[in-house]
């Protein structure tokens, strides 16, 4: 492992110390052998596997050994079928971001936020300030309302009890019923609006993207300035942006 700067978690850099030697080809060990090998006292590696075991990370085994959890088998799960929707977007979301002129981008729910898989920059030099892989609200981005106006009614109590909306222009919707209204009406429209709610200037069109089950996966949004936004150009933008995610549905289904 690299070297860390000081001031960040040791209990937590030495926990992943301990799960890089997992990276060899041995996968059960006990507590003495794992010690002397991450070089680390007896206590310390029992205390910080005792950790581990309790967040499912590593478990033991029936003699006793430690091996690694099925939470690190879903997150390895989870980081796969992300790197398999970024192909699967990346051509598609290039020929809308062409077409349309504007920013497109490509997005999952996770923890309550909007984490951008992919992007495609507009041809017209506005650059968004956006990253892959970085985060952002959900309840005031069109990504995100379209993937919580399809989430289940659990999901969606939970999300209100966890995240307090707050303001980021004078659009934001900040009220957890006006915000159930507009979740009703974007499922029933089959795409959701961003009018300047996330950032003063900045309008976003966004639709959902389904897996042959019918389930929505993903969503694409297109996002530009305010100045060159106009209502009746709305048919046009989901004419080309839903012809997108239909390339992008029919390579999942190829390849699933």
């Amino acid at each position: 492992m690299k070297d860390v700067n000081k001031d960040l978690n040791l209990s937590v850099i030495k926990a992943f110390r301990l799960l890089d030697v997992y990276l060899n080809d041995k996968q059960e060990w006990g507590v003495r052998e794992l010690a002397k090998k991450a070089g680390y006292n007896k206590t310390t590696t029992y205390r910080l596997l005792s950790t581990l075991e309790s967040l499912d990370i590593v478990q033991k085994n029936g003699d006793d050994k430690y091996i690694l959890g099925l939470k690190l088998f879903e997150l390895g799960n989870l980081v796969s079928i992300h790197k398999s929707l970024r192909n699967y977007s990346r051509i598609p979301l290039e020929n809308i971001a062409k077409e349309i002129k504007e920013t497109v981008h490509f997005g999952v729910l996770s923890n309550n936020r909007i984490l951008y898989l992919n992007k495609a920059e507009s041809p017209l030099g506005l650059k968004v300030s956006t990253q892959i892989g970085s985060y952002q609200e959900a309840y005031c981005t069109a990504l995100g309302k379209v993937l919580l106006a399809y989430s289940s009614k659990n999901l969606i109590s939970d999300y209100f009890k966890n995240v307090k909306l707050e303001a980021h222009t004078s659009n934001t919707i900040t009220s957890a019923k006006d915000l159930l209204i507009e979740l009703k009406q974007i499922r029933e429209k089959e795409y959701a609006l961003d009018m300047e709610e996330l950032e003063l200037g900045l309008i976003c069109i966004a639709i959902p993207v389904f897996n042959k089950n019918k389930e929505v996966v993903a969503s694409i949004s297109v996002s530009g300035p305010s100045s060159r936004f106009k209502s009746e150009n709305i048919a046009s933008y989901l004419s080309i942006i839903k012809k997108g995610a239909s390339e992008i549905e029919t390579r999942m289904s190829d390849y699933n």
